[in-house]
């Protein structure tokens, strides 16, 4: 089986920030398999937060042995960035080899749909977020990036530049225990609908037992299956990324398993391009919250690009993946 790795730059359509910092283009690595003249290929983005470089991921998947399985990869990489690109390439591979769509190798029930997603409004200042807000009241569902100080005049801006849409937050950890109590009845005033790890992944033992009137999503606390078991009594939701399970694989089996321990499911994406986006659409399938507008926010894409519209992200078609 031949592998390549690949360095990708996505321009973004403008800057995107977050608590931690900002940015202006998406870095990607592209991984390309190929086995008997067809190819199949898959997208991960390296994130900072867990230690991950462009660098140091290609060097995880050149170090792979010449030929493995999905199953194989399990031992063989841990769940991260490097894992996500070589899983979903070869769930790309093994359906084109097959001549059948990923969904179907994938046991889904019925061949997947659109669905509607969360438009992110990075952390800017309030006149700002509300300019942003505005510019897209249209959309269904909107996530506004929080984390400082001062998010309560942001969100107050963003409510009223987009008074009918839905409202998630996300926190980048960046809030305590206390901070989510104070500002839980004003999220809840607003029409909050969740919020999106509040409290730092190491601290969130202080989520045991408090009152949650809005729904709390772990994010960096939950990367697979073995983080469950530590996030009962703490979330109500789960935020599925395959740069965080390893893959469609293993994110397909977190998301079975996070409903049977009652857990909502959120499924989202780090900023990257419509190659990243595609195999999340088949874990979405019914989401309680979708959260994949990466090509949204990026000033150029894929040359088969999936398909947005007001009924949401639409699965991809096969010639960009599965």
């Amino acid at each position: 089986m031949k592998r390549t790795v690949t360095r990708d730059v996505f321009r973004l359509a403008q800057v995107f920030s977050i608590s931690r910092g900002s940015r202006t283009e998406a870095k990607v690595l592209t991984v390309a398999l190929e086995k008997d003249g067809v190819t199949g290929r898959g997208e991960c983005v390296p994130y900072a937060r867990y230690d991950e470089t462009l660098e140091s991921v290609t060097a995880e998947i050149e170090g792979l042995p010449e030929s493995f399985t999905r199953a194989d990869l399990y031992d063989l990489l841990p769940a991260g960035a490097a894992r996500n690109a070589v899983d979903c390439a070869l769930w790309d591979l093994e359906a084109k080899t097959a001549g059948k769509p990923a969904w179907q190798l994938a046991g889904l029930p019925a061949a997947p749909g659109p669905e509607i997603t969360a438009y992110t409004i990075s952390l800017l200042s309030a006149d700002e977020m509300k300019a942003e807000a505005a510019k897209n009241a249209h959309r269904p569902l909107l996530k506004i990036k929080l984390g400082t100080p001062d998010d309560m005049p942001r969100l107050e801006a963003v409510r009223a530049g987009a008074p009918k849409s839905k409202i998630i937050v996300d926190a980048n950890e960046g809030w305590s225990a206390e901070v989510y109590a104070d500002l839980a009845p004003h999220l809840v005033r607003l029409g909050v609908a969740l919020v999106e790890q509040p409290l730092p992944a190491g601290d969130d033992a202080a989520l045991i037992g408090i009152d949650r009137p809005v729904p709390v999503c772990a994010d960096e606390s939950c990367h697979d299956r073995a983080d469950l078991p530590n996030l009962i009594g703490k979330y109500d939701v789960v935020n599925i990324k395959l740069d965080k399970t390893g893959g469609l694989t293993e994110a397909l089996a977190l998301r079975d398993a996070a409903v049977a321990e009652g857990f909502g499911i959120m499924v989202g994406c780090m900023v990257g391009s419509s190659l990243a986006m595609a195999p999340a659409v088949l874990v979405a399938q019914g989401a309680q919250i979708v959260d994949l507008d990466g090509p949204l926010l990026l000033a150029e894409d894929r040359a088969m690009p999936l398909k947005y519209d007001e009924k949401g992200v639409y699965p991809p078609e096969p010639a960009l993946w599965g």
